[in-house]
């Protein structure tokens, strides 16, 4: 095993981050017993470029155009040995930057070889990067960042994960998707529906695998690693190798490079943490003055049910929150979720599926109105802020029955600080708290706005979230409520009129089929008069009147043919049109006229015994 050591500065060198080489059957003892001197890495090396790490120019204009012209850590640590094709493993804390840490190099080395073509008709879609995730929120937030890079070169990307329809996913592969960012489930599904193959993925990502892990995603990432190249790239990330994950290390990844710039469990410097202990009769109140302020702010419970209540509530008090959790579809999640990063709303009520990717900038507060479970989701809640060098406050609100179980999550995310007795009115909460916004009473959720499509997707057509785009990526023009009443009278003209030419073919063949019964039967007009007159209880062929009598009780038959709506091609009989209790009652008369079995329907009696002889 080798060791190489990175330090700079005329000061005492410092261990910055530790890259292992070792050998295949060394993996499994050596990785998941890693650890790492992660002290002060902001300051251990002077930042490099993008340029200076080996990135394409292309790449580096594009995002020296989005105003990131330096490498965080962990993308400074990684890119090198990404770029050269070698499999990675990246450990690092929620915020540290590791989307862009794959995002680029998989676009660099995929662009150098071109879009692949549209699939033919008959071929199945072989997309050559795959991007897992656990969630469906960090498969679009992967996707939006991935899209411009892609867009560079040309390269096409898609999202496939479950809770939407397969329409708008199937077209995407079949016009040639070189990238897709997938759910592992709806993925296999649509394998299993031939709608793509990954016998020619060239780039696999795994993206927060500690987190699949603990979702139960194990057994079908591995299933659908198997369906990959042999020798295809595979780049991992995640916080802890645990659960299993050393597993798919050691089954997968070829020799990886690991890096390191921090335990997961490790606290921001920039992340300043408060725990709030206060009664269960004021925690409601408290709550609300927490989220009155005017920054961004996102507040944890435990249950989805809590959280739609705590929404409604704050909203109800003049505090506009949006709410995401489990129980709401794609379209309400994109909706809220799009709400709260364009600043629609400034509070968004979440459960644990917006501890991971959910990357908005500008969170100022993280309020965990309920504690988690584990130390784990501790760390990922408090790393919805103070995100790529910014700043933020934890709030942990603890109950007088929750001191023993906050304190053991302290304990174990590594994190000290004393709780401290509040009230909603008290000094260091309206500090914290900051300048508070005006009450908004009234207020609703506005409607999905239109995603931009991004630049190079292609065609014009409408995409899984509703947005109309054009192949130059500009949204077109909302229509005005007045086009849209005239486009839904027009549509209900034009079912009017489809209804009336649909009557008047009806009657005429109506009148058709009557004339050439009449050509065939007779006077049909004759026959249903004798039948009236038959029903008053008159019967012109026995010249006598029935009382209670039934036409149908008679044998004739011709006067029950006669009540047949029959259409005849020739001689035969193309279809009965009479009603079923027509039908059932000529089939009962038919019965009663034909002659009974001899001994059919008698009971056989058994001979009297005396005394059970």
């Amino acid at each position: 095993m080798v060791a190489a050591f990175h330090y700079s500065g005329e000061a005492a060198p410092r261990v910055r981050s530790l890259v292992f080489c070792f050998p295949y059957h060394e993996r499994k003892a050596v990785v998941p017993d890693l650890t790492y001197d992660s002290q002060d890495t902001a300051g251990a090396a002077p930042t490099k470029t993008f340029a200076e790490l080996g990135l394409p120019g292309v790449l580096v204009h594009q995002l020296a155009d989005d105003g990131k012209r330096t490498a965080f850590p962990i993308q400074q640590d990684t890119l090198p040995d990404s770029l050269a094709g070698r499999d990675v493993l990246g450990r690092g804390r929620t915020g540290s930057g590791k989307t862009l840490a794959f995002c680029l190099p998989m676009v660099a080395r995929l662009g150098e070889q071109g879009h692949a073509p549209r699939p033919g008709k008959d071929e199945v879609p072989h997309p050559r990067g795959l991007i897992l995730a656990p969630t469906r929120e960090l498969a679009n937030q992967i996707n939006d960042v991935l899209a411009p890079l892609a867009a560079v070169y040309g390269l096409r990307t898609t999202t496939v994960y479950g809770g939407v329809r397969y329409g708008r996913q199937v077209a995407d592969l079949k016009a040639g998707a070189d990238i897709v960012v997938a759910c592992p489930g709806r993925l296999e599904d649509l394998i299993d529906q031939h709608a793509l193959t990954l016998a020619d993925v060239e780039i696999v990502v795994l993206d927060e695998a500690d987190e699949m892990a603990d979702m139960g995603f194990l057994p079908p990432i591995r299933r659908l690693l198997g369906q990959t190249e042999a020798d295809a790239q595979h780049m991992l990330f995640s916080a802890t190798l645990d659960h299993g994950v050393d597993a798919v290390v050691e089954e997968f990844l070829d020799h990886p490079k690991v890096h390191s710039v921090d335990e997961a469990t490790s606290a921001v410097d920039l992340m300043t943490h408060h725990v709030f202990k206060v009664s269960r009769n004021d925690k409601a109140a408290l709550v609300r003055t927490l989220a009155s302020g005017r920054g961004r702010r996102i507040l944890f419970t435990r249950t989805k049910f809590q959280a739609k209540r705590l929404a409604k509530d704050l909203t109800q008090h003049g505090i506009p929150a949006a709410e995401l959790h489990g129980n709401l579809n794609q379209n309400q999640r994109d909706r809220n979720l799009q709400a709260f990063e364009g600043g629609d709303v400034n509070v968004l009520v979440a459960t644990d599926v917006a501890a991971r990717g959910i990357d908005v900038s500008g969170v100022d507060l993280v309020v965990q109105v309920d504690p988690p479970e584990d130390a784990k989701s501790f760390t990922h809640r408090s790393g919805r802020t103070a995100r790529a060098g910014k700043s933020g406050d934890v709030v942990t609100i603890m109950l007088p029955d929750q001191k023993r179980m906050v304190h053991g999550l302290l304990r174990q995310a590594g994190i000290h600080v004393a709780p401290l007795e509040v009230r909603p009115d008290s000094a260091q909460v309206l500090e914290l708290v900051g300048e508070q916004a005006e009450p908004v009473h009234g207020w609703t959720l506005p409607e999905l706005q239109r995603r931009r499509k991004p630049a190079g997707g292609g065609r014009t057509r409408k995409d899984g979230r509703g947005t109309r785009q054009g192949t130059d990526g500009e949204r077109r023009p909302k229509r005005s409520p007045q086009a849209a009443k005239a486009r839904r009278r027009a549509r209900a003209q034009e079912r009017e009129r489809r209804r009336e030419l649909e009557q008047g073919q009806r009657r005429e063949a109506t009148a058709e089929q009557r004339a050439f019964a009449e050509s065939v039967l007779g006077d049909v007009h004759s026959v249903r008069d004798a039948r009236d007159e038959r029903r008053r209880g008159h019967d012109p062929k026995r010249g006598k009147r029935t009382e209670g009598a039934h036409p149908s009780h008679g044998h004739d038959t011709s006067r029950r043919q006669a009540g047949k709506r029959i259409h005849r091609k020739g001689q035969r009989i193309v279809r009965d049109e009479r009603s079923e209790d027509a039908k059932r009652h000529e089939r009962r008369m038919q019965a009663r006229q034909q002659p009974r079995r001899k001994g059919h329907g008698k009971r056989k009696q058994t001979p009297f015994r005396r005394g059970g002889r």
